[in-house]
């Protein structure tokens, strides 16, 4: 059973006011004791996709429409709110299942400086690049017709081998590609200080003693703060989080080839500089913006309290089955005993 400082209280579960059925009732107990882990990692995925998704397929029209001579399909303030809302469904949906990490950089600090152990940190690291992955795809498959057409049109104007691995070409809609020409230091350190910034806002939405960032605001404020990130910066060159680069860039891989991958030194910078960007946000947080004689805020003690209950219900449900198993086959061992 968890022991934490947090106040005791009753709580009603999910459980004491739905109704389920046996194979709900079965399933959630199975989850419990062998596939909670696996849950975890589904939410991941599935938080990855919701944000790549929707950014991703507000970026298809914008790029597309250059190209074919529409513009105005889309917009970089569009991409921003897309990317922005489905930062928002990502947290809302799934944060409740896997604690809403959704980035390789944000699962490593958890590593680093609040002790989520190193397989855990593995899985879920695998899972945030497949559900981007999974995203891209999906949107390519839902755009491929116009992307053919795309094509086309480059390929008429004798220009596709110079632009599809370009931001401006139907490839650069999913893997990340810098402009022809750009100085790569300049787009590392505006990278690095975009992720550095990125870090430092989730970091302070995790603080229970932030007053200014409760929990229901939390998705909002890192949203809007990838959206600002998006709308300053992207021409210069942003990737933010290594599941959204690498997923849309294996899926580049998988559509296109190994032409796809890139100029070696960009793909280096947008797959790992959030990485230490996000160590050094985190540092600086919690040497300088961070105090532990602060207070728990009242809502974040709620929101602690009920997530410790939920841990100590599951907790239940699982020691429960192992009862019941045992009891059960204790009373097989009797009847057997008794016809013998």
């Amino acid at each position: 059973m968890n022991t934490h400082a947090l106040p005791r209280r009753e709580f009603t579960h999910k459980a004491d006011v739905i109704p389920r059925t046996p194979i709900q009732v079965k399933w959630e107990r199975v989850r419990h004791r062998q596939a909670h882990w696996f849950a975890e990692c589904v939410a991941e995925a599935t938080g990855v996709f919701l944000y790549v998704f929707a950014g991703v397929g507000a970026t298809v029209p914008y790029t597309l429409g250059n190209i074919l001579g529409e513009p105005g399909l889309s917009s970089l303030f569009t991409i921003g709110w897309a990317y922005a809302l489905g930062i928002v469904l990502a947290i809302v949906i799934c944060s409740p299942t896997s604690g809403g990490n959704f980035n390789p950089a944000v699962t490593l600090s958890f590593v680093l400086f609040r002790g989520m152990s190193k397989r855990k940190a593995a899985r879920y690291i695998v899972a945030q690049i497949t559900g981007g992955y999974i995203a891209c795809l999906v949107v390519y498959l839902q755009y491929k017709d116009l992307i053919m057409e795309a094509q086309a049109a480059l390929e008429a104007k004798g220009l596709l081998e110079s632009t599809l691995f370009t931001p401006q070409g139907p490839a650069g809609v999913f893997a990340l590609y810098v402009a022809p020409g750009a100085s790569l230091g300049q787009v590392f350190w505006s990278e690095f200080v975009c992720d550095f910034v990125l870090g430092l806002v989730i970091w302070s939405c995790l603080d229970p003693t932030n007053f200014s960032a409760p929990p229901a605001a939390a998705p909002w404020i890192i949203g809007m703060t990838y959206a600002m990130a998006i709308w300053g910066y992207v021409p210069v060159g942003l990737s933010a989080n290594t599941a959204r680069d690498l997923g849309g860039r294996f899926m580049a891989l998988t559509i296109w080839g190994r032409a796809a991958a890139g100029r070696g030194g960009y793909a280096a910078i947008a797959a790992l500089t959030n990485l230490p960007a996000t160590f050094c946000a985190v540092l600086f947080y919690e040497c300088w913006l961070s105090d532990s004689s602060r207070v728990i805020t009242p809502v974040h003690v709620d929101f602690l309290t009920g997530h410790a209950a939920h841990a100590e219900h599951g907790e239940h449900v699982s020691t429960t089955t192992t009862e019941e198993k045992e009891g059960s086959a204790s009373k097989e061992q009797l009847d057997t005993l008794e016809r013998a």
